[in-house]
C-alpha cells in the first residue's frame, strides 16, 4: 500500500463495516499499472482511490489513464492531490476525477485548511451534521481568513508554476550528483523522471537513516516512515515497492521548497559527506 494514511485508514474502517476493499500492486518505481487495476475491478467496484503523487518517493501515478477506465466502468474517482498541488499541474477536468482533496500547508497556505472537490451533480453524506454550511456537506462556519488564505496560495503557485518547479528541480539534481561525484553509495527510490521536482528518496548503502538524522539536526530531513530507532517496521511505502529491509532502514526523503538556496544545498552536501564518513570509521552502524 503506498497510500497516505488519511486514505489507508478510512479503507481499513470500511472494511470494519463489510466493504470489500482491493489494494493495488506497484512496480518497483511506486507505480501502479493500469492493467493491474482494470483486472481488479469488479461489478460492485463504485469508487478509485489512487493519489496523484506519493508522498515518500514522489512518483506520479498515471491518473488520467486511470479515470479513462474508471470512466468506462461508471465507477468514480478521487486522487489525494496533497503532494501535486502547487509543484506540477492538477486539474481536476484534465485528470478526469471525480474527487480531489488538497492540504493547504502543502503550498504554502495557512495549516489547517484544505479542500474536497466534489464534481457537480454528485451526491454524499454530511461530513458533519448540524447547518447546511458548504452546501450541506460540512456544519460549522467556515474559516474565511485560511480559505482566502488556501485561494491566494493556489493562484501564486499557478503564476509561475513552471518556473519555480524547475528551479526547485535543478537544486534537486543537484543535491544528487554532488553527493555522488563525491563518492555516496545511494540507491534512489522512485521514478527517475515521473517524480515531482522537489522531492528526492535515497537510501544510503550501510548507513541507518536515524543515526544520520540524528547526527545533523541543523538540516531538515526526514525518514520518510515509521522507522525509529526504536523500531523494526520498515516504511510500507518503500516494502511495497520491493525495497529491501536493509534499504528502507536506510532511506532518507528531501524536501526541496521555493525558498531553497544553492548555498542551503552546498552545506548540506558538505554535511551528509562529514557525517557518513563520521559513521563508517565509528563501526557503529550494524544494519539488523
Amino acid at each position: 500500500m503506498i497510500e497516505h494514511p488519511a486514505v489507508i485508514k478510512p479503507c481499513q474502517y470500511l472494511e470494519k463495516k463489510g466493504y470489500k476493499i482491493t489494494y493495488l500492486p506497484v512496480d518497483r518505481y511506486g507505480m501502479v499499472n493500469p492493467d493491474d487495476l482494470k483486472k481488479a475491478i469488479r461489478t460492485s467496484t463504485i469508487l478509485i482511490t489512487i493519489m496523484h503523487a506519493n508522498n515518500e518517493t514522489g512518483t506520479i501515478q498515471p491518473i488520467k489513464e486511470i479515470s479513462r477506465i474508471a470512466r468506462s466502468k461508471k465507477i468514480l474517482v478521487h486522487t489525494d492531490a496533497a503532494q501535486s498541488v502547487g509543484k506540477i499541474p492538477a486539474k481536476v477536468n484534465e485528470l478526469g476525477v471525480d474527487f480531489f482533496t488538497v492540504a493547504g500547508h502543502k503550498l504554502y497556505a495557512p495549516k489547517g485548511v484544505g479542500v474536497l472537490y466534489i464534481r457537480r451533480g454528485i451526491q454524499i453524506q454530511p461530513l458533519i451534521l448540524g447547518a447546511g454550511h458548504e452546501s450541506g456537506r460540512r456544519a460549522g462556519t467556515e474559516n474565511v481568513i485560511e480559505i482566502a488564505g488556501l485561494g491566494k496560495a493556489c493562484e501564486l503557485s499557478a503564476y509561475k508554476m513552471s518556473v519555480n518547479s524547475k528551479k526547485i528541480q535543478l537544486l534537486r539534481n543537484k543535491l544528487y550528483n554532488d553527493l555522488k561525484m563525491n563518492g555516496i553509495k545511494m540507491k534512489l527510490n522512485g521514478h527517475q523522471e515521473k517524480r515531482l521536482p522537489n522531492t528526492l528518496n535515497v537510501s544510503f548503502v550501510g548507513i541507518k537513516n536515524h543515526i544520520l538524522l540524528e547526527k545533523m539536526p541543523e538540516v531538515a530531513v526526514s525518514t520518510g516512515s515509521a522507522c525509529h530507532s526504536n523500531s523494526k517496521i520498515p516504511s510500507n511505502i518503500l516494502t511495497a515497492m520491493g525495497v529491501t529491509d536493509k534499504d528502507a532502514f536506510s532511506a532518507v526523503k528531501f524536501s526541496l521548497g521555493l525558498f531553497t538556496t544553492k548555498e542551503e544545498i552546498n552545506y548540506t552536501v558538505k554535511k551528509i559527506i562529514k557525517v557518513i564518513k563520521g559513521i563508517r570509521n565509528s563501526g557503529k552502524n550494524k544494519i539488523v
